[in-house]
């Protein structure tokens, strides 16, 4: 269980009060969102979490009556500065003092009838203003892509100012599949809500839905059945495993190595089929739930799976020898887009791209959730901070996890799998799930009104902190070297599009 502390905070006190606070040894800065107190009051507030006990604390204060602004923190806390500007779209605010004021979310590509607020000097930045950042100069030129792309992926535009081939500059719009995913959790019969929180970001379904239950078991005061924690580790070890192996095939494939994309998409779809061997379906969809996990597994399974992992880890060793012992490869990513360790700290980067700039942080290592902490964890970190160091990191975390498996698995608890959760949730309380999903930090934040209905329901996820990375780490390099930076990170759209 994560405690929750408040910290109520003057409006006039604010803009020092939260970077002070996040600055202070052991925490960091985790969220910043709004929510509707009693009265419809709206309160603005930030989450700061404590990497040294494992607990949070919520900085909070009121936007004054009637009022349409608040003090940014983003110039002492970059890390919050797409927060602030989703805060300005969706509630109508405008954060005083942000370097660089835009629409995050409601730019023009929305039609102008779907924009929820009127636009005014004091309130949210129009549409019509959310300009590109303009770049001049003699030879600079500009190069739009998207936001529909070829393939299959999700629509983002990515606009480019160049120097003959070189970026000077990216700037990353999103927004397009925008759907409203918080608002409808905080809507949806508590029975269905799981359901939602999983589709989030549907490639991290396990992770969304043990944040989920974690935080509503966190309100609860509930403490599911050991065995459901292992498994739980279990399924969620697999998500991460499957995806690290898909990334490393797509960036085989981004730079023409077929052999590898071959070999890794291969281990990818053996280790989806670890998860439909464990859960019932590739993508674990439906599985975990609040109070355990949503039906057993069988003794027959899990021997099937301990005996898939002996197989898997030779060939997953072998696919590691042939991607990152070949000269070509190494040549192709080695040095290509570089995130510093300063400006990943800065900006809060998380996951695998902040431990490939040196982070130790992983929140196995610090916040509850399945077996986590209690069970080691062997953290990955490079200081390169460039595509192979992602890539290292990758496949480092891809042989951690199999071993994590292989060691819940041969120690799984006996028990059931399931305990009864309240049909209702308690009134005026806070609970904070936090799970390090396979792209980092995702964090489930959830509060309840003075009736135990739900009047908050926030979610950050990793790709939400790490889009700046990518706008950070292509400076400087070839345009033609950007879809492999993009991949080297590999981030959701949908994720940060909630």
């Amino acid at each position: 269980m994560i405690r929750v502390d408040a910290v109520p905070i003057e409006p006039a006190d604010w803009e020092s009060s939260v970077p002070e606070r996040a600055r202070r040894k052991g925490w960091k800065y985790g969220h910043l969102t709004i929510r509707r107190a009693e009265g419809g009051k709206r309160l603005l507030e930030a989450l700061l979490l404590n990497l040294d006990n494992g607990s949070a604390e919520i900085a909070s204060t009121p936007i004054i009556d009637g009022g349409s602004k608040f003090s940014s923190v983003t110039s002492a806390i970059p890390a919050a500065h797409w927060a602030e500007q989703a805060v300005g779209d969706l509630w109508g605010l405008h954060a005083s003092g942000h370097p660089r004021w835009k629409s995050l979310i409601l730019h023009e590509a929305w039609p102008p009838d779907k924009f929820p607020f009127a636009v005014s000097a004091d309130g949210p930045p129009s549409p019509r203003e959310s300009k590109f950042l303009t770049v001049g100069g003699q030879g600079v030129h500009e190069i739009p892509v998207g936001p529909i792309h070829a393939g299959i992926i999700e629509p983002g535009h990515f606009r480019f100012s160049c120097i003959g081939e070189i970026v000077a500059n990216l700037d990353i719009r999103l927004g397009y599949v925008h759907r409203g995913v918080e608002a409808r959790l905080a809507a949806v019969p508590l029975r269905h809500a799981r359901h939602v929180a999983e589709s989030a970001s549907s490639d991290s379904a396990v992770a969304n839905a043990l944040a989920h239950a974690q935080a509503l078991e966190d309100l609860w005061g509930l403490e599911g059945p050991k065995r459901a924690a292992a498994v739980r580790t279990v399924a969620l070890e697999i998500e991460r495993v499957a995806n690290h192996f898909g990334d490393l095939g797509a960036l085989a494939s981004d730079i023409g190595f077929a052999l590898g994309a071959a070999t890794f998409g291969r281990l990818r779809g053996a280790a989806l089929g670890f998860g439909q061997t464990l859960s019932g379906t590739r993508f674990q969809r439906g599985f975990v739930c609040p109070g355990g996990l949503a039906w057993e597994v069988g003794d027959a399974q899990l021997r099937l799976l301990t005996q898939s992992l002996s197989e898997l880890k030779p060939a997953a060793a072998d696919a590691c020898e042939i991607l990152f012992e070949n000269p070509g490869v190494q040549e192709r990513l080695e040095g290509v887009g570089i995130l510093k360790p300063s400006l990943a700290d800065e900006f809060g980067m998380v996951g695998p791209t902040a431990r490939a700039s040196g982070s130790p942080y992983d929140a196995r290592c610090h916040f509850a959730h399945a077996l986590f902490p209690g069970l080691a964890v062997d953290v990955a970190t490079e200081t390169a901070g460039d595509a192979f160091a992602r890539a290292e990191v990758r496949r480092k975390e891809v042989f951690s996890s199999l071993r994590l498996i292989e060691e819940v698995l041969a120690a799984l608890p006996q028990g059931g799998s399931l305990v009864k959760t309240p049909e209702t949730l308690p009134p005026s309380k806070t609970a904070i799930g936090i799970v390090e999903a396979w792209r980092g930090e995702l964090i489930h934040w959830i509060t309840t009104d003075e009736q135990g209905k739900i009047s908050r329901y926030a979610i950050r996820d990793p790709s939400f902190q790490n889009w700046t990375g990518v706008a950070i780490a292509v400076r400087g390099n070839l345009v033609m070297d950007f879809p492999l930076i993009n991949k080297s990170f590999n981030l959701s759209y949908s994720g940060s599009d909630l």
